[in-house]
């Protein structure tokens, strides 16, 4: 290792001297060195060494790359579901900011069976916040049953201002619901509740759970009914996973919920195996269907072969040997494949090292990737993580890996500037920082345009862009201003 544990907590402890001393030592608590005991399921030794404090509120002043209650009920959980309208009840901004930004890709003639292309915004205005919007909403809803037909129903994303004057969305989406015919789902997600958009989430599955789940029937069921849960089909990541799950003979009766279908998910109910890919923003509606119906779920992780295999393996362990030797005939299926592309771009990657910050499952999850180039991680953390994550992601780094949960921009500026990667994998906000820095960089939370990442179709895809970005001639011609001087 390049530098110390020792060193690298002097490092840490350096650069925090900036900020005020009272605010140097709550942000100390969110920047830590992993060290041994390595972390191990049910040990009591793994929770002393996974102290960092995480899921608190950003610090005013400091600057932060979270995203609000809105974000994570609007941009994650609800938006990417395709045959819904989902109404951004609020001024405009909140939904032309999160309109089309995380490449949900769906199925579907848009405008007919897929609504996630749009953007639809009750478009509130000074009157409207003196007289309230109830009058405005349910004549919103009857233009959207006039031109979309076809919908299925429809969602309204609460902004800021609604709470703030006390809108009754819940008497107008009854009001609606009886008169269009269709579900209409309040979804209070202003945007000032909660610490992070992970209480958007939360407040998105408390929706879906009583306005959605259990409302349907399958036609028939199957021993070999799964649901994907917390997938949001960035790039085509789901349309990898399903192809896989497929194969090995199960059938996926529901996606949650990119390139979802509200008709779909009111049947998982019925679902043998919940599988959850983003753990943080979906493990509340898998906890309850596991309480509610008796359906057991479990994460699996499709980043690179060496994690796609294990998956494989785990979930046909839940299933019977028909499942076991499909799973195995699947393994042995994209082997070579697999190998050819680590024969291609291991000896272009081996030794690079990489920075992660990123949200939801990606800090962790795509490590296993990495480490399949022969990469390594030398920093990771997340923008709203909470206990769990860093409890899970702490068996998944080495010793003197640096973890940090909501850092700031100057934060990550001085650790790139210490650690040194070879690449920063993080999101819009830091790209173009890291870029005229000099440092190769991939926008890790929609795969810089590019996809999918996930399952046997995704990795040879993830191999070739992170060649391209870390080898390109490019960095040679690039040069920090300071490096200029």
């Amino acid at each position: 290792m390049k530098n110390t544990i020792e060193e690298r907590k002097a490092t840490v402890a350096s650069l925090l001297k900036v900020y005020p001393e009272k605010t140097a030592k709550k942000r100390a608590r969110h920047i830590i060195v992993k060290e041994t005991p390595s972390c191990e399921s049910g040990d009591e030794a793994c929770k002393s060494s996974c102290p960092i404090k995480s899921n608190v509120k950003s610090i005013p002043g400091v600057m932060t790359a979270r995203g609000c209650a809105y974000a994570g009920s609007k941009g994650v959980v609800w938006g990417p579901v395709r045959d819904c309208v989902h109404l951004s009840h609020g001024p405009v901004g909140c939904g032309y900011y999160s309109w089309s930004t995380r490449r949900n890709l769906a199925q579907g003639k848009p405008g007919v069976d897929n609504f996630v292309p749009f953007q639809f915004t009750s478009d509130f205005q000074e009157r409207d916040i003196v007289y309230g919007g109830a009058q405005k909403l349910e004549q919103i809803g009857r233009e959207i049953r006039q031109l979309f037909p076809e919908a299925k129903g429809i969602t309204i994303q609460s902004e800021c201002p609604i709470g703030l004057i006390g809108d009754d969305i819940e008497a107008s989406a009854r009001t609606m619901t009886e008169e269009l015919k269709v579900p209409v789902i309040p979804v209070r997600c202003e945007g000032f509740r909660g610490v992070s958009q992970s209480l958007g989430h939360h407040i998105a599955n408390d929706t879906v759970r009583d306005y959605v789940l259990g409302k349907g029937e399958l036609a028939e069921s199957t021993p070999y009914d799964v649901a994907v849960i917390g997938d949001y089909n960035i790039g085509g990541d789901a349309w990898a996973s399903v192809k896989i799950l497929e194969e090995m003979g199960l059938r996926v009766i529901a996606l949650w919920s990119g390139d979802g279908e509200i008709e779909t998910m009111k049947v998982t109910h019925k679902s043998k195996l919940n599988l959850i890919h983003c753990y943080r923003s979906m493990n509340y509606i898998a906890r309850h269907m596991e309480e509610a119906y008796g359906i057991p779920w479990m994460e699996y992780n499709f980043f690179g072969p060496t994690k796609i295999e294990a998956s494989i393996r785990a979930i046909a362990a839940r299933f019977d040997d028909s499942i076991r030797k499909k799973g195995e005939a699947v393994i042995e299926k994209y082997r070579a494949s697999m190998d050819s592309v680590i024969e291609k771009y291991r000896p272009r990657l081996e030794g690079k090292k990489v920075m992660l910050y990123v949200g939801g499952l990606r800090p962790r999850h795509i490590i296993g990737a990495y480490e399949d180039l022969g990469m390594e991680v030398i920093g990771t953390g997340y923008e709203f993580g909470h206990a769990d994550d860093y409890q899970r992601t702490m068996n998944h780094v080495k010793d003197g890996t640096v973890i940090y949960d909501d850092v700031t921009q100057y934060e990550m500026d001085e650790l790139v500037k210490y650690l040194k990667p070879d690449l920063v994998g993080s999101g819009i906000k830091e790209k173009y920082v890291f870029q005229k820095m000099g440092i190769p960089f991939r926008q890790m939370h929609s795969w810089d345009y590019s996809g999918p990442y996930h399952g046997y179709d995704g990795f040879p895809i993830f191999a070739r862009d992170m060649d391209m970005a870390v080898n390109s001639p490019t960095w040679k011609l690039v040069k920090a201003p300071w490096e200029k001087a």
